[in-house]
């Protein structure tokens, strides 16, 4: 074990360190070194040391929208700041600084039994906050961008801190600034979150939930959560019984002529037009025709219920379950004529 130069706080750099247990698909690789921090002087001190400055870099938070398909050479940096602090309250709204190493789906519990709405169709999807802004997660209608007021963390290019207030992170689908031009050079610290009092302001209208809600006695945030985390649990699976990352493609979106030859061939094809005047497809659908639900190819597969979300069944490498990914593109290709793109990162 390597103690950082500074021994003020003690930085441990552990090398060869294992990290099957930090990430959800389980994949059995090695980073060269790993180094963890619980406050902001932890940070400094190790951006500030010379491992720091040698290696290649890569941020690791809970680890569920990432594939290893090998070691990783370099230096893992793992965020713990956990606290939630209230920046400001009126009577409708109440805004939230929240740190980058909670578990997301802790941050949406503590929101809603408190009253706090905003999160609620955003219940069990795994990681930490800090990635939420990363990806700009979403689901049954909502995106985190909706209810993010500013991201906070150091530039690492320069160690300076920086805030980024909602227009400035170029949210997009599954997409922010901090995915593409500040990609592994911004280290979140802290999301800033503003959130509704009651009355809330229900997302109700997408998938099966209006058709569940009909036999619920009331409407509220906590009906919500209950109601999308039923849904969520009968249709994905359990990372600790096969190892997944969710969604592991993004639904397409394509151009008007396109959709209209789609159509054409298939007319039970479900689309969703755009606020840019695109159309969405969904990317499950595809697959499914595509005969790729529920498939095997060695230790990965695709779930019986759910084939946009891939598994290891046990003991599949990275590499395995990449491959078993451009099998699908490939046959999604094939008979479509549209290509899927990975939302998970690849390492």
């Amino acid at each position: 074990m390597y103690i950082c130069d500074n021994l003020k706080n003690m930085i441990e750099f552990t090398p060869n360190f294992p990290l099957k247990q930090y990430n959800t698909f389980g994949i059995d690789v090695k980073a060269k070194y790993f180094a963890g921090f619980s406050s902001l002087a932890e940070l400094h001190e190790l951006v500030d040391d010379k491992l720091f400055t040698k290696h290649p870099r890569l941020i690791l938070g809970g680890g569920s929208n990432v594939l290893f398909t090998k070691d990783f050479d370099g230096l893992i940096i793992h965020p713990k700041l956990e606290e939630i602090n209230i920046v400001e309250e009126t009577n409708k709204e109440i805004i939230l600084n929240v740190g980058s190493g909670i578990i997301w789906d802790n941050l949406v519990e503590y929101a809603v039994l408190h009253g706090w709405g905003g999160l609620e169709n955003l219940s069990a999807i795994p990681g930490n906050v800090g990635a939420a802004p990363l990806q700009n997660i979403g689901a049954y209608g909502a995106e985190i961008k909706d209810v993010i007021d500013k991201v906070i963390g150091i530039d690492l290019s320069n160690k300076r801190t920086c805030t980024f207030k909602k227009t400035e992170c170029e949210f997009g689908y599954r997409s922010s600034i901090f995915k593409t031009k500040l990609k592994s050079n911004f280290l979140i610290t802290h999301v800033v979150f503003r959130l509704k009092k009651f009355p809330h302001s229900l997302i109700t209208g997408y998938g099966e939930i209006e058709r569940i809600l009909e036999h619920e006695k009331e409407r509220t945030i906590s009906v919500m959560r209950t109601v999308i985390c039923n849904i969520r649990s009968s249709k994905l699976p359990d990372v600790k019984t096969n190892g997944n990352a969710g969604s592991f493609f993004k639904n397409p979106v394509v151009d008007t002529e396109t959709m209209g030859q789609l159509k054409k061939r298939m007319k039970d094809i479900p689309v969703y037009e755009t606020p840019e005047g695109g159309y969405k497809l969904s990317a499950a659908w595809l697959i499914e025709k595509s005969g790729c639900k529920g498939i095997r190819s060695g230790n990965a597969g695709t779930h019986d219920h759910q084939p946009l979300v891939l598994i290891n069944h046990g003991n599949a490498t990275g590499k395995e379950i990449l491959g078993l990914a451009d099998f699908i593109k490939e046959k999604v290709y094939q008979l479509f004529g549209v290509a899927l793109e990975t939302e998970v990162n690849v390492i």
